[in-house]
């Protein structure tokens, strides 16, 4: 973590990372604008998309909880990611802001986009496999800003959307700080009953692993004060 505070280079990463994604999503909606798609497929595609995404993101995040490779040249990156199990409070931003700065977290975004440019410029898929690519790109984003949302705002807007099910809600996501495990989709949740059985077989939960290295980290910083 100090490796993290200490080196501006870490910070400069994600903000590449960030611009990358966030250029590739703008050129990945201007390829799909060539491609004709009628009205129900369209809705049919952002209706697997929302699903696709939730899940995928959640399955990224359940592996990053349980990343424990601190000493790798990305490790400090792996200890910033966790620093939000015990500070789930975001700094209040403006929400685009949050999305530029949240998808420079997303590394593995950047080569998902590339493939999928190169199958757009390509015509390798069908019109609804490109629509459901791109969105997915889009809404691994939107993701991080319902995240976001969940934890920190109070707007009678992401509440209701959160009600409706097309964010995350405060309820569905509590378990996942306040139990061990469990609940790691951060766009709506709706993937998690299938996550949590991945999560149940795979991994012995973050509480019993990462989360001791950080309470060690802050204990360690407590005694330096």
């Amino acid at each position: 973590m100090e490796r993290y505070n200490s080196s501006q280079k870490y910070v400069n990463f994600g903000k590449i990372i960030a611009t990358l994604n966030v250029t590739l999503q703008l050129l990945l909606l201007y390829q799909l604008s060539w491609i004709h798609l009628g009205f129900g497929n369209q809705v049919l595609a952002f209706i697997l998309a929302y699903i696709i995404a939730d899940f995928l993101n959640g399955i990224v995040h359940m592996i990053m909880d349980h990343n424990e490779n601190y000493t790798s040249s990305y490790g400090p990156l792996v200890a910033h990611f966790h620093l939000h199990h015990q500070t789930p409070m975001y700094t209040k931003r403006p929400l685009l802001v949050v999305y530029f700065n949240e998808s420079g977290a997303k590394i593995w975004l950047v080569p998902f986009q590339v493939v999928v440019l190169l199958l757009l410029l390509t015509a390798s898929v069908s019109p609804l496999v490109a629509y459901i690519l791109v969105l997915v790109s889009i809404l691994s984003s939107v993701a991080e800003v319902s995240h976001y949302l969940c934890h920190t705002s109070n707007s009678s807007v992401a509440e209701y959307l959160a009600r409706a099910g097309l964010l995350l809600s405060r309820k569905h996501h509590t378990p996942h700080h306040d139990q061990d495990n469990t609940n790691y989709a951060f766009l709506n949740g709706v993937s998690d009953p299938l996550i949590n059985r991945i999560a149940g077989v795979f991994y012995p939960g973050y509480k019993s692993t990462t989360d001791i290295h950080f309470a060690r980290y802050a204990e360690t910083e407590t005694g330096h004060r």
